[in-house]
């Protein structure tokens, strides 16, 4: 007779994990299916985001943006130094470290929280019975009262810039370079492409960016994008807009990339590429034919507004349903899930999802943004604060973009928040803390911030909503 659970979920990613755990903590008998392994073939949970995304990247961002201070930033301080190199491989290895202390902490949380892991690919049944494909290739079949797809997603192949994990990777391959390339192209300028294009520009590289839309940064506030455009090319990124890449020939260790933009068919030689074009959902063996599950026309798995599929009992979330790819998505979903299998009626906003992209400055937003409600007809009063006027940015050298706060005309309830700047992950929080209970501009207005603090620039900028800035020139009321 085959085992039982109450919750089997499939895939150890932000998603999976967090929902293993939250199922446990509520007492649910539970089971984790991972297949993924890291370098030693050790079984490796937390899926894309501990592995090969958010946390490396973000470990390679924070050395490069050290050895970036360190050669053109200190001098200001009155900090003398020469000579300041960079060591790749250790850059390299110190993210390898990071990435096994916290695969190996989710292995910890599993075992205090109860949760059986299990490795081996995880395939749905019919009637909610879930094969697993074993390592060494023997399969063993287990049932659930209820079953919770998350098994993420993967890198957008293209067909021009076939990856050959040498001289053309994706962005799991451009997180393991060990020498700096002298000549780095990035196709696709998404917040991947941003984020790794800006790690190896510090160290040295002449990247080159091509973007086949006209528009920048098209999800962001314009005048974010602006900035954001502006600031990236100044560092050093040749970011070209209307370049669809056509194709590409690998001639040893270099490659050739045909383009074409608004001039014409043209062509660029790297010694890397990277795709960065996008994700797709994994669905590969994933469903049985008569699991009662259905795919939509983008091969998302089909689910409501709670993540619940055609199936009772069976749910879907993370990167492998609708709306945006995002690991703190996947983790409150999960969360969610769980909380209804027992019986909660507890819901997502997904309207207050923030975005960050880790560039140098960082670039944030949460709601809507000024183009949006501007199509949608809605009458708005705008406030900005360029951290240049804010004292704590400048006494940390690092005075480059702004807050921007947009407020209902009307009712001048807030309903984005958008920064480019130091801590823009953090400051947009703070306003989808206040966003969620409703907050007015007046409201984030009469609060006391501490000082002195970054934060203070969103306490200007929801005063200037309605021309009361303190420490800027008010502009007048639209």
């Amino acid at each position: 007779m085959s085992q039982k659970f109450d919750v089997v979920v499939i895939g150890a990613g932000p998603g999976g994990y967090v929902a293993a755990i939250k199922a446990a903590q509520l007492g649910l008998s539970t089971a984790c299916i991972e297949k993924y392994t890291d370098k030693e073939g050790k079984l490796a949970l937390g899926g894309t985001c501990l592995n090969v995304g958010c946390i490396p990247s973000k470990a390679l961002l924070d050395s490069s943006w050290k050895f970036h201070e360190a050669q053109d930033g200190f001098a200001i301080h009155g900090i003398n130094h020469a000579g300041v190199t960079m060591d790749v491989p250790a850059m390299v290895g110190r993210k390898a470290n990071i990435v096994k202390g916290l695969t190996s902490g989710v292995a910890t949380l599993f075992k205090a929280n109860g949760v059986t892991s299990i490795q081996g690919h995880g395939k749905l049944l019919a009637g909610k019975k879930i094969e697993i494909t074993k390592p060494d290739g023997s399969v063993e079949v287990i049932e659930a009262e209820n079953v919770i797809l998350a098994p993420g997603s993967r890198p957008i192949d293209i067909p021009p810039a076939p990856v050959d994990n040498n001289v053309i990777v994706d962005s799991t391959g451009a997180l393991e370079f060990q020498a700096v390339p002298k000549r780095l192209g990035v196709i696709g300028a998404g917040v991947i492409g941003l984020e790794l294009g800006s790690v190896w520009s510090r160290l040295g590289a002449e990247v080159t960016v091509l973007e086949a839309l006209d528009t920048f940064l098209l999800a962001a506030d314009t005048a974010v994008s602006k900035e954001a455009l502006k600031t990236l090319t100044k560092q050093g990124l040749d970011i070209k807009l209307g370049a669809r890449v056509t194709g590409s020939k690998v001639n040893g260790e270099e490659v050739v990339v045909n383009y074409t933009d608004k001039d014409g068919e043209k062509t660029i030689t790297f010694d890397k590429l990277i795709v960065a074009v996008g994700r797709r959902p994994v669905t590969t063996d994933l469903l049985a034919a008569d699991s009662g599950v259905t795919l939509d026309e983008r091969g998302y798995v089909h689910v409501d507004d709670h993540c619940a599929t055609t199936v009772p009992g069976v749910y879907a979330i993370g990167d492998v349903v609708r709306g945006m790819m995002l690991a703190h998505k996947a983790s409150e979903e999960g969360i969610m899930v769980v909380e209804r299998i027992k019986g909660h009626k507890t819901q997502m906003n997904y309207d207050l999802i923030p975005s960050v992209i880790y560039t140098h400055p960082e670039i944030a937003w949460v709601g809507k943004n000024e183009q949006q409600l501007k199509a949608e007809g809605v009458e708005v009063n705008v406030g900005t604060f360029p951290f240049a006027a804010s004292g704590r940015a400048m006494a940390a050298n690092d005075t480059g973009g702004f807050v921007k706060v947009i407020a209902d005309a009307k009712t001048d309830r807030v309903l984005g928040v958008h920064v480019i700047g130091p801590s823009a992950a953090e400051l947009v929080q703070q306003g989808a803390i206040g966003m969620e209970f409703g907050t007015s501009a007046e409201d984030l207005g009469m609060m006391v911030f501490s000082h002195p603090t970054l934060s203070e620039a969103l306490h200007e900028a929801a005063l200037a909503v309605n021309g009361g800035a303190i420490h800027i020139a008010n502009r007048k009321k639209r």
